[in-house]
Protein backbone atom coordinates (compact mmCIF):
# COMPACT_ATOMS: atom_id res chain seq x y z
CA UNK A 1 0.00 0.00 0.00
CA UNK A 2 1.71 3.66 -0.73
CA UNK A 3 1.01 6.68 1.08
CA UNK A 4 -0.47 9.65 -0.87
CA UNK A 5 -1.23 12.67 0.31
CA UNK A 6 -3.61 15.16 -1.73
CA UNK A 7 -2.02 18.79 -2.53
CA UNK A 8 -4.99 21.16 -0.41
CA UNK A 9 -7.24 23.68 -2.80
CA UNK A 10 -6.91 27.49 -1.89
CA UNK A 11 -9.57 28.27 0.58
CA UNK A 12 -11.81 30.84 -0.55
CA UNK A 13 -14.91 30.19 2.44
CA UNK A 14 -13.26 29.12 5.63
CA UNK A 15 -12.48 31.25 8.76
CA UNK A 16 -8.63 33.18 8.34
CA UNK A 17 -5.73 30.78 8.69
CA UNK A 18 -4.86 30.68 12.57
CA UNK A 19 -1.12 29.57 12.15
CA UNK A 20 -2.01 26.54 14.29
CA UNK A 21 -2.22 23.03 13.02
CA UNK A 22 -3.80 19.50 13.70
CA UNK A 23 -3.87 16.55 12.90
CA UNK A 24 -6.69 13.75 12.73
CA UNK A 25 -5.91 10.24 13.18
CA UNK A 26 -8.45 7.98 11.16
CA UNK A 27 -11.26 9.40 8.67
CA UNK A 28 -14.56 7.92 9.60
CA UNK A 29 -17.48 9.82 10.34
CA UNK A 30 -16.39 11.48 13.10
CA UNK A 31 -12.80 12.45 12.16
CA UNK A 32 -14.05 13.60 8.51
CA UNK A 33 -16.75 16.01 10.61
CA UNK A 34 -14.09 16.80 13.02
CA UNK A 35 -11.31 18.04 10.39
CA UNK A 36 -14.17 19.67 8.76
CA UNK A 37 -15.01 21.99 11.74
CA UNK A 38 -11.46 22.73 12.14
CA UNK A 39 -10.13 23.22 8.87
CA UNK A 40 -13.63 25.61 8.66
CA UNK A 41 -12.06 27.29 12.04
CA UNK A 42 -8.97 28.16 10.34
CA UNK A 43 -6.69 25.50 11.61
CA UNK A 44 -4.64 23.92 9.35
CA UNK A 45 -5.62 19.99 9.26
CA UNK A 46 -4.20 16.97 7.97
CA UNK A 47 -6.18 13.41 8.37
CA UNK A 48 -3.88 10.84 8.26
CA UNK A 49 -5.58 7.28 7.41
CA UNK A 50 -4.07 3.93 7.56
CA UNK A 51 -6.75 2.36 4.26
CA UNK A 52 -6.50 2.83 0.60
CA UNK A 53 -10.21 4.74 0.96
CA UNK A 54 -11.04 7.26 4.28
CA UNK A 55 -15.04 6.16 5.61
CA UNK A 56 -13.64 3.63 8.39
CA UNK A 57 -16.85 1.48 9.05
CA UNK A 58 -18.15 3.10 6.03
CA UNK A 59 -15.61 1.46 3.66
CA UNK A 60 -17.19 0.01 0.61
CA UNK A 61 -15.96 -2.66 -2.16
CA UNK A 62 -17.05 -2.77 -6.25
CA UNK A 63 -17.10 -6.26 -6.95
CA UNK A 64 -18.29 -7.09 -10.67
CA UNK A 65 -20.16 -4.16 -11.25
CA UNK A 66 -21.56 -4.18 -7.38
CA UNK A 67 -21.47 -1.08 -4.79
CA UNK A 68 -21.52 -2.64 -1.75
CA UNK A 69 -21.41 -0.16 1.28
CA UNK A 70 -19.51 -2.42 4.44
CA UNK A 71 -21.07 -0.28 7.40
CA UNK A 72 -23.65 2.18 8.23
CA UNK A 73 -26.43 2.36 6.13
CA UNK A 74 -29.27 4.55 7.91
CA UNK A 75 -28.79 8.34 7.65
CA UNK A 76 -30.76 10.06 10.12
CA UNK A 77 -30.55 14.08 11.39
CA UNK A 78 -29.16 15.08 8.34
CA UNK A 79 -29.42 18.64 9.85
CA UNK A 80 -26.22 17.32 11.61
CA UNK A 81 -24.49 17.01 8.21
CA UNK A 82 -25.90 20.00 6.41
CA UNK A 83 -24.30 22.00 9.63
CA UNK A 84 -20.57 20.72 7.94
CA UNK A 85 -21.22 22.74 4.97
CA UNK A 86 -22.74 25.66 6.58
CA UNK A 87 -20.14 26.35 8.41
CA UNK A 88 -18.21 27.92 5.56
CA UNK A 89 -21.07 28.93 3.56
CA UNK A 90 -21.58 25.64 1.45
CA UNK A 91 -24.33 23.97 1.33
CA UNK A 92 -24.48 19.70 1.86
CA UNK A 93 -26.40 19.62 -2.17
CA UNK A 94 -23.25 20.44 -3.50
CA UNK A 95 -21.45 17.40 -2.49
CA UNK A 96 -24.18 14.87 -1.83
CA UNK A 97 -27.76 13.80 -2.65
CA UNK A 98 -29.85 12.70 0.09
CA UNK A 99 -32.52 10.36 -0.95
CA UNK A 100 -35.77 9.79 1.65
CA UNK A 101 -36.12 5.96 2.52
CA UNK A 102 -39.63 5.15 3.49
CA UNK A 103 -40.64 3.24 4.98
CA UNK A 104 -37.40 3.63 7.73
CA UNK A 105 -38.30 -0.27 8.35
CA UNK A 106 -40.16 -3.07 7.57
CA UNK A 107 -40.08 -5.55 10.38
CA UNK A 108 -41.00 -9.54 9.83
CA UNK A 109 -41.50 -12.21 12.53
CA UNK A 110 -41.52 -15.63 11.80
CA UNK A 111 -44.95 -16.05 11.75
CA UNK A 112 -45.42 -13.78 8.64
CA UNK A 113 -46.37 -10.58 10.29
CA UNK A 114 -45.09 -7.50 8.33
CA UNK A 115 -45.22 -3.78 10.17
CA UNK A 116 -43.99 -0.99 8.55
CA UNK A 117 -42.43 1.99 10.54
CA UNK A 118 -42.45 5.39 9.07
CA UNK A 119 -43.01 9.15 10.26
CA UNK A 120 -46.59 8.86 8.35
CA UNK A 121 -48.50 9.10 11.77
CA UNK A 122 -52.40 7.58 10.23
CA UNK A 123 -50.01 4.83 8.46
CA UNK A 124 -48.30 3.89 11.27
CA UNK A 125 -51.06 4.05 13.40
CA UNK A 126 -53.00 1.81 11.12
CA UNK A 127 -50.07 -0.90 11.48
CA UNK A 128 -49.87 -0.46 15.20
CA UNK A 129 -53.81 -0.90 15.62
CA UNK A 130 -53.66 -4.37 13.72
CA UNK A 131 -50.79 -5.44 16.21
CA UNK A 132 -52.93 -4.51 19.40
CA UNK A 133 -55.55 -1.77 18.31
CA UNK A 134 -54.96 -0.69 22.76
CA UNK A 135 -51.26 -0.22 22.21
CA UNK A 136 -52.30 2.97 19.59
CA UNK A 137 -52.50 5.29 22.66
CA UNK A 138 -49.61 3.84 24.41
CA UNK A 139 -47.95 4.44 21.22
CA UNK A 140 -48.17 8.18 21.15
CA UNK A 141 -47.52 7.96 24.88
CA UNK A 142 -44.12 6.73 24.24
CA UNK A 143 -43.42 9.27 21.67
CA UNK A 144 -44.15 11.89 23.94
CA UNK A 145 -41.47 10.18 26.01
CA UNK A 146 -38.98 10.46 23.35
CA UNK A 147 -39.02 13.28 22.44
CA UNK A 148 -38.38 14.55 26.19
CA UNK A 149 -35.54 12.71 26.46
CA UNK A 150 -34.47 13.57 22.68
CA UNK A 151 -34.54 17.28 24.51
CA UNK A 152 -32.22 16.24 27.12
CA UNK A 153 -30.19 13.89 25.80
CA UNK A 154 -29.51 14.22 21.72
CA UNK A 155 -30.54 18.61 22.09
CA UNK A 156 -28.67 19.79 25.28
CA UNK A 157 -26.25 17.18 26.50
CA UNK A 158 -25.33 15.24 22.78
CA UNK A 159 -22.89 17.84 21.49
CA UNK A 160 -21.61 18.96 25.01
CA UNK A 161 -18.20 17.22 26.29
CA UNK A 162 -18.15 15.65 29.64
CA UNK A 163 -14.33 16.86 30.95
CA UNK A 164 -15.10 16.20 35.03
CA UNK A 165 -17.59 14.93 37.04
CA UNK A 166 -19.31 17.57 38.05
CA UNK A 167 -20.83 18.00 34.56
CA UNK A 168 -21.94 14.37 35.16
CA UNK A 169 -24.08 15.40 38.03
CA UNK A 170 -25.53 18.58 36.57
CA UNK A 171 -26.89 16.51 33.95
CA UNK A 172 -28.17 14.04 37.03
CA UNK A 173 -31.35 15.23 37.34
CA UNK A 174 -32.72 15.72 34.28
CA UNK A 175 -31.78 12.19 33.25
CA UNK A 176 -33.22 11.09 37.21
CA UNK A 177 -36.72 12.67 35.95
CA UNK A 178 -36.63 10.22 32.42
CA UNK A 179 -35.81 7.61 34.50
CA UNK A 180 -32.46 7.29 32.95
CA UNK A 181 -31.86 3.93 34.69
CA UNK A 182 -34.24 1.74 33.13
CA UNK A 183 -33.27 -0.05 30.15
CA UNK A 184 -35.12 1.47 26.65
CA UNK A 185 -37.14 -2.16 26.33
CA UNK A 186 -38.57 -2.16 29.80
CA UNK A 187 -39.44 1.71 29.70
CA UNK A 188 -41.31 0.75 25.87
CA UNK A 189 -42.34 -2.01 27.88
CA UNK A 190 -44.29 0.43 30.20
CA UNK A 191 -46.18 2.09 27.34
CA UNK A 192 -47.52 -0.64 24.79
CA UNK A 193 -48.72 -4.47 25.51
CA UNK A 194 -48.00 -6.52 22.09
CA UNK A 195 -44.61 -7.89 22.45
CA UNK A 196 -43.84 -7.47 18.69
CA UNK A 197 -44.50 -3.50 19.32
CA UNK A 198 -41.85 -3.86 21.76
CA UNK A 199 -39.75 -5.77 19.65
CA UNK A 200 -40.84 -3.34 17.30
CA UNK A 201 -39.38 -0.16 19.37
CA UNK A 202 -36.95 -1.28 21.12
CA UNK A 203 -34.52 -2.73 18.62
CA UNK A 204 -32.97 0.68 17.59
CA UNK A 205 -30.21 0.36 19.89
CA UNK A 206 -28.56 -2.51 18.10
CA UNK A 207 -27.86 -0.24 15.65
CA UNK A 208 -25.71 1.49 17.96
CA UNK A 209 -24.18 -1.29 19.61
CA UNK A 210 -26.46 -1.54 22.50
CA UNK A 211 -28.40 -4.06 24.17
CA UNK A 212 -32.39 -3.46 24.69
CA UNK A 213 -32.33 -4.86 27.57
CA UNK A 214 -29.30 -2.84 29.25
CA UNK A 215 -29.12 0.19 27.26
CA UNK A 216 -30.47 3.31 28.87
CA UNK A 217 -33.67 4.69 27.91
CA UNK A 218 -32.29 7.60 27.24
CA UNK A 219 -32.12 6.01 23.40
CA UNK A 220 -35.41 6.31 23.13
CA UNK A 221 -34.88 9.20 21.48
CA UNK A 222 -33.64 7.53 18.17
CA UNK A 223 -37.67 6.86 17.51
CA UNK A 224 -37.88 11.57 18.20
CA UNK A 225 -34.61 11.56 15.87
CA UNK A 226 -35.94 9.54 13.14
CA UNK A 227 -39.78 11.19 12.84
CA UNK A 228 -38.35 14.54 12.92
CA UNK A 229 -35.66 14.38 10.52
CA UNK A 230 -36.92 11.13 8.65
CA UNK A 231 -34.29 8.37 7.26
CA UNK A 232 -32.10 9.11 4.46
CA UNK A 233 -29.81 7.16 2.00
CA UNK A 234 -26.80 8.86 0.33
CA UNK A 235 -27.19 8.44 -4.14
CA UNK A 236 -24.84 6.09 -4.84
CA UNK A 237 -24.22 4.50 -1.54
CA UNK A 238 -22.96 5.97 2.23
CA UNK A 239 -19.43 6.05 0.46
CA UNK A 240 -21.00 9.10 -1.84
CA UNK A 241 -21.72 11.03 2.10
CA UNK A 242 -17.97 10.15 2.55
CA UNK A 243 -16.46 11.11 -0.61
CA UNK A 244 -19.16 14.30 -0.23
CA UNK A 245 -17.39 14.96 2.77
CA UNK A 246 -13.73 14.74 1.61
CA UNK A 247 -14.31 16.90 -1.16
CA UNK A 248 -15.01 19.46 0.89
CA UNK A 249 -12.33 19.27 3.43
CA UNK A 250 -10.09 19.81 0.51
CA UNK A 251 -12.30 22.58 -1.05
CA UNK A 252 -11.62 24.27 2.51
CA UNK A 253 -7.65 23.65 2.31
CA UNK A 254 -7.33 20.32 4.11
CA UNK A 255 -5.06 18.39 3.66
CA UNK A 256 -5.56 14.07 3.04
CA UNK A 257 -3.12 11.56 3.79
CA UNK A 258 -4.42 7.71 2.59
CA UNK A 259 -2.85 4.53 2.81
CA UNK A 260 -0.46 5.73 5.67
CA UNK A 261 -1.18 4.20 9.09
CA UNK A 262 -0.10 6.11 12.06
CA UNK A 263 2.75 4.34 14.25
CA UNK A 264 2.76 6.70 17.07
CA UNK A 265 2.17 9.69 18.84
CA UNK A 266 4.60 11.34 19.87
CA UNK A 267 4.65 12.83 23.57
CA UNK A 268 6.60 14.86 25.89
CA UNK A 269 5.48 15.49 29.28
CA UNK A 270 1.98 16.04 28.91
CA UNK A 271 2.18 16.97 25.44
CA UNK A 272 1.38 15.36 21.93
CA UNK A 273 4.49 16.48 20.35
CA UNK A 274 4.53 14.42 16.75
CA UNK A 275 2.60 12.10 14.40
CA UNK A 276 4.54 9.31 12.92
CA UNK A 277 3.64 6.92 10.44
CA UNK A 278 4.31 3.53 8.64
CA UNK A 279 6.05 4.57 5.56
CA UNK A 280 8.24 7.06 8.04
CA UNK A 281 6.27 10.23 7.51
CA UNK A 282 6.66 12.34 10.45
CA UNK A 283 4.78 16.02 11.70
CA UNK A 284 4.99 18.25 14.53
CA UNK A 285 1.43 19.25 15.03
CA UNK A 286 -0.42 22.05 17.89
CA UNK A 287 -3.09 19.55 18.82
CA UNK A 288 -4.10 15.64 18.18
CA UNK A 289 -7.21 13.68 17.75
CA UNK A 290 -7.71 10.34 17.15
CA UNK A 291 -10.78 8.73 15.83
CA UNK A 292 -8.95 5.27 15.47
CA UNK A 293 -10.24 2.60 17.98
CA UNK A 294 -10.32 3.87 21.53
CA UNK A 295 -8.32 0.15 22.48
CA UNK A 296 -6.04 0.97 19.87
CA UNK A 297 -5.66 4.67 20.47
CA UNK A 298 -4.38 4.64 23.77
CA UNK A 299 -2.44 1.15 23.90
CA UNK A 300 -0.43 0.95 20.44
CA UNK A 301 -0.75 5.01 19.38
CA UNK A 302 0.39 6.76 22.61
CA UNK A 303 2.62 3.33 24.02
CA UNK A 304 5.47 5.58 24.20
CA UNK A 305 3.78 7.09 27.09
CA UNK A 306 2.73 6.49 30.58
CA UNK A 307 -0.36 7.57 30.18
CA UNK A 308 -1.04 4.98 26.98
CA UNK A 309 -0.58 2.34 28.99
CA UNK A 310 -2.61 3.15 31.80
CA UNK A 311 -5.04 4.16 30.04
CA UNK A 312 -5.74 1.01 28.17
CA UNK A 313 -5.02 -0.80 31.45
CA UNK A 314 -8.49 1.00 32.48
CA UNK A 315 -10.26 0.62 29.35
CA UNK A 316 -9.57 -3.40 29.18
CA UNK A 317 -12.12 -3.54 32.37
CA UNK A 318 -14.89 -1.88 30.23
CA UNK A 319 -17.36 -3.67 28.07
CA UNK A 320 -17.67 -3.61 24.90
CA UNK A 321 -20.01 -3.98 22.33
CA UNK A 322 -20.80 -7.45 19.93
CA UNK A 323 -18.96 -7.53 16.66
CA UNK A 324 -20.96 -8.68 13.05
CA UNK A 325 -20.80 -10.93 10.67
CA UNK A 326 -22.37 -9.38 6.89
CA UNK A 327 -22.85 -11.32 4.22
CA UNK A 328 -22.85 -8.98 1.17
CA UNK A 329 -24.57 -10.29 -1.93
CA UNK A 330 -25.28 -9.43 -5.68
CA UNK A 331 -28.12 -11.47 -7.00
CA UNK A 332 -29.91 -11.60 -10.74
CA UNK A 333 -33.22 -9.99 -10.72
CA UNK A 334 -35.18 -7.07 -8.51
CA UNK A 335 -37.37 -7.21 -6.02
CA UNK A 336 -39.55 -3.83 -5.58
CA UNK A 337 -41.43 -5.69 -2.81
CA UNK A 338 -38.45 -5.89 -0.32
CA UNK A 339 -38.00 -2.49 0.93
CA UNK A 340 -34.69 -0.89 1.61
CA UNK A 341 -34.16 -1.99 5.42
CA UNK A 342 -35.56 -4.89 6.77
CA UNK A 343 -35.46 -6.84 10.38
CA UNK A 344 -36.36 -10.45 9.94
CA UNK A 345 -36.58 -11.03 14.10
CA UNK A 346 -35.79 -14.68 15.24
CA UNK A 347 -37.82 -16.74 16.84
CA UNK A 348 -36.15 -15.45 20.26
CA UNK A 349 -35.80 -11.85 21.72
CA UNK A 350 -34.87 -11.52 25.05
CA UNK A 351 -33.01 -15.23 24.66
CA UNK A 352 -30.93 -14.03 21.39
CA UNK A 353 -29.69 -11.09 22.65
CA UNK A 354 -28.01 -13.03 26.32
CA UNK A 355 -26.82 -15.30 24.19
CA UNK A 356 -24.85 -12.73 22.18
CA UNK A 357 -24.22 -10.06 25.04
CA UNK A 358 -23.87 -12.38 28.18
CA UNK A 359 -22.93 -15.86 26.97
CA UNK A 360 -21.07 -15.38 24.06
CA UNK A 361 -22.23 -18.05 22.13
CA UNK A 362 -23.49 -18.43 18.58
CA UNK A 363 -26.97 -19.34 18.29
CA UNK A 364 -28.70 -21.61 15.93
CA UNK A 365 -31.53 -19.38 15.45
CA UNK A 366 -30.36 -15.14 14.71
CA UNK A 367 -32.12 -11.86 14.09
CA UNK A 368 -31.44 -10.75 10.57
CA UNK A 369 -30.76 -6.98 9.38
CA UNK A 370 -31.45 -6.74 5.51
CA UNK A 371 -30.22 -3.98 3.85
CA UNK A 372 -31.44 -3.45 -0.04
CA UNK A 373 -30.03 -0.27 -1.40
CA UNK A 374 -31.00 -0.77 -4.84
CA UNK A 375 -35.24 -0.43 -4.58
CA UNK A 376 -34.22 3.17 -3.68
CA UNK A 377 -30.79 3.94 -5.89
CA UNK A 378 -30.95 1.37 -8.83
CA UNK A 379 -27.00 2.84 -9.37
CA UNK A 380 -25.57 0.36 -6.87
CA UNK A 381 -25.78 -2.91 -9.27
CA UNK A 382 -25.57 -3.75 -12.60
CA UNK A 383 -28.94 -3.53 -14.37
CA UNK A 384 -31.57 -5.83 -13.52
CA UNK A 385 -29.87 -7.03 -11.15
CA UNK A 386 -29.63 -6.13 -7.27
CA UNK A 387 -26.99 -5.31 -4.37
CA UNK A 388 -27.96 -6.48 -0.27
CA UNK A 389 -26.17 -7.16 2.80
CA UNK A 390 -27.34 -9.44 5.30
CA UNK A 391 -26.27 -8.36 8.64
CA UNK A 392 -26.05 -10.28 12.11
CA UNK A 393 -25.07 -9.35 15.67
CA UNK A 394 -22.52 -11.82 17.06
CA UNK A 395 -20.65 -11.62 20.31
CA UNK A 396 -17.02 -10.19 20.13
CA UNK A 397 -14.02 -11.83 20.35
CA UNK A 398 -13.68 -11.91 23.93
CA UNK A 399 -16.55 -13.68 24.33
CA UNK A 400 -16.93 -15.92 21.77
CA UNK A 401 -13.66 -17.54 20.58
CA UNK A 402 -14.10 -19.31 17.32
CA UNK A 403 -12.08 -19.78 13.73
CA UNK A 404 -14.18 -17.60 11.35
CA UNK A 405 -12.14 -18.76 8.53
CA UNK A 406 -14.25 -21.93 9.58
CA UNK A 407 -17.31 -20.89 10.71
CA UNK A 408 -17.78 -17.95 8.19
CA UNK A 409 -18.64 -19.81 4.90
CA UNK A 410 -21.09 -21.98 7.74
CA UNK A 411 -22.89 -18.89 9.14
CA UNK A 412 -23.17 -17.08 5.66
CA UNK A 413 -24.96 -20.19 4.57
CA UNK A 414 -27.00 -20.52 7.42
CA UNK A 415 -27.79 -16.80 6.63
CA UNK A 416 -28.46 -16.88 2.93
CA UNK A 417 -30.32 -20.06 3.67
CA UNK A 418 -32.76 -18.07 6.05
CA UNK A 419 -33.07 -15.05 3.67
CA UNK A 420 -34.27 -17.62 0.92
CA UNK A 421 -36.40 -19.34 3.36
CA UNK A 422 -38.51 -15.87 4.32
CA UNK A 423 -38.21 -13.76 1.29
CA UNK A 424 -36.38 -14.99 -1.74
CA UNK A 425 -37.05 -18.24 -2.67
CA UNK A 426 -34.66 -19.28 -5.27
CA UNK A 427 -32.03 -17.09 -3.79
CA UNK A 428 -28.47 -19.30 -4.20
CA UNK A 429 -29.81 -19.81 -7.95
CA UNK A 430 -29.70 -15.91 -8.36
CA UNK A 431 -26.31 -14.98 -6.72
CA UNK A 432 -23.79 -13.51 -9.26
CA UNK A 433 -21.24 -12.16 -6.29
CA UNK A 434 -21.15 -12.77 -2.24
CA UNK A 435 -18.14 -12.23 0.34
CA UNK A 436 -18.55 -12.27 3.68
CA UNK A 437 -17.20 -10.04 6.71
CA UNK A 438 -16.48 -10.96 10.12
CA UNK A 439 -15.33 -10.14 13.69
CA UNK A 440 -11.80 -10.80 12.36
CA UNK A 441 -12.34 -8.42 10.05
CA UNK A 442 -12.88 -5.29 12.38
CA UNK A 443 -10.14 -6.28 14.53
CA UNK A 444 -7.29 -6.19 11.47
CA UNK A 445 -8.83 -3.76 9.08
CA UNK A 446 -10.32 -1.29 11.55
CA UNK A 447 -7.88 -2.23 14.65
CA UNK A 448 -11.26 -2.82 16.58
CA UNK A 449 -10.51 -3.89 20.21
CA UNK A 450 -12.00 -8.02 20.48
CA UNK A 451 -13.27 -6.77 17.16
CA UNK A 452 -16.06 -4.81 18.39
CA UNK A 453 -18.61 -3.12 15.56
CA UNK A 454 -19.50 -0.05 18.02
CA UNK A 455 -16.66 0.69 20.33
CA UNK A 456 -17.31 1.02 24.30
CA UNK A 457 -21.03 -1.15 24.90
CA UNK A 458 -23.86 2.51 25.37
CA UNK A 459 -24.30 1.31 29.10
CA UNK A 460 -25.47 3.97 31.46
CA UNK A 461 -22.34 3.44 33.22
CA UNK A 462 -20.16 3.92 29.88
CA UNK A 463 -21.85 6.62 28.88
CA UNK A 464 -20.84 10.59 28.95
CA UNK A 465 -17.97 11.55 31.45
CA UNK A 466 -17.98 7.38 31.96
CA UNK A 467 -16.66 7.12 28.13
CA UNK A 468 -13.63 7.86 26.79
CA UNK A 469 -12.72 12.06 27.24
CA UNK A 470 -13.59 14.02 24.33
CA UNK A 471 -9.95 15.57 25.34
CA UNK A 472 -7.96 13.85 27.28
CA UNK A 473 -7.11 14.29 31.25
CA UNK A 474 -3.40 14.03 31.24
CA UNK A 475 -2.15 15.09 27.84
CA UNK A 476 -3.19 18.66 27.33
CA UNK A 477 -3.37 18.62 23.39
CA UNK A 478 -4.31 15.14 22.73
CA UNK A 479 -8.21 14.50 21.79
CA UNK A 480 -10.52 11.72 21.12
CA UNK A 481 -13.65 12.02 18.23
CA UNK A 482 -15.38 8.62 17.09
CA UNK A 483 -17.73 6.04 19.39
CA UNK A 484 -15.49 5.70 22.41
CA UNK A 485 -16.10 9.23 23.17
CA UNK A 486 -19.65 11.27 24.39
CA UNK A 487 -21.90 10.45 22.77
CA UNK A 488 -21.32 7.51 21.39
CA UNK A 489 -21.93 4.97 17.99
CA UNK A 490 -24.00 5.89 14.78
CA UNK A 491 -24.00 8.62 12.29
CA UNK A 492 -25.42 11.61 14.14
CA UNK A 493 -23.05 10.43 17.43
CA UNK A 494 -20.19 10.35 15.58
CA UNK A 495 -21.17 13.51 14.10
CA UNK A 496 -21.95 14.81 17.70
CA UNK A 497 -18.53 13.97 19.04
CA UNK A 498 -16.84 16.14 16.68
CA UNK A 499 -18.65 19.12 17.48
CA UNK A 500 -18.02 18.77 21.18
CA UNK A 501 -14.23 17.68 20.35
CA UNK A 502 -13.56 21.03 17.97
CA UNK A 503 -15.55 23.45 20.40
CA UNK A 504 -12.60 22.57 22.98
CA UNK A 505 -9.90 22.21 20.15
CA UNK A 506 -10.51 25.44 18.69
CA UNK A 507 -10.99 26.93 22.37
CA UNK A 508 -7.38 25.52 23.03
CA UNK A 509 -6.02 26.46 19.73
CA UNK A 510 -7.15 29.71 20.09
CA UNK A 511 -5.05 30.55 23.42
Amino acid sequence: MTAHTTIPHPNPSATAPTGKTACVVGSGFGGLALAIRLQSGGIATTLVEARDKPGGRAYFWERDGFTFDAGPTVITDPDCLKELWALSGHDLAEDVELMPVTPFYRLNWPDGTNFDYSNDEEQLFREIAQLNPADVAGYQRFLEYSAAVYEEGYVKLGHVPFLDFKSMLKAAPALAKQQAWRSVYSMVSSFVESEKLREALSFHTLLVGGNPMKTSSIYALIHKLEKDGGVWWAKGGTNQLVAGMVRHFERLGGTMRMGDPVTQIHTVGKRATEVETHSGWRQRFDAVASNADIMHSYKDLLAGSKRGADYAKSLAKKSFSPSLFVVHFGLKGSWPGIPHHMILFGPRYKELLEDIYDHGVLPADFSVYLHHPTVTDPSMAPEGMSTFYALVPVAHMGKLSVDWEEMGPVLEKRILDEVERRLIPDLHDRIVTKFHYAPRDFAMDLNAHLGSAFSLEPLLTQSAWFRGHNRDDVIDNFYLVGAGTHPGAGIPGVVGSAKATAGLMLEDLAV
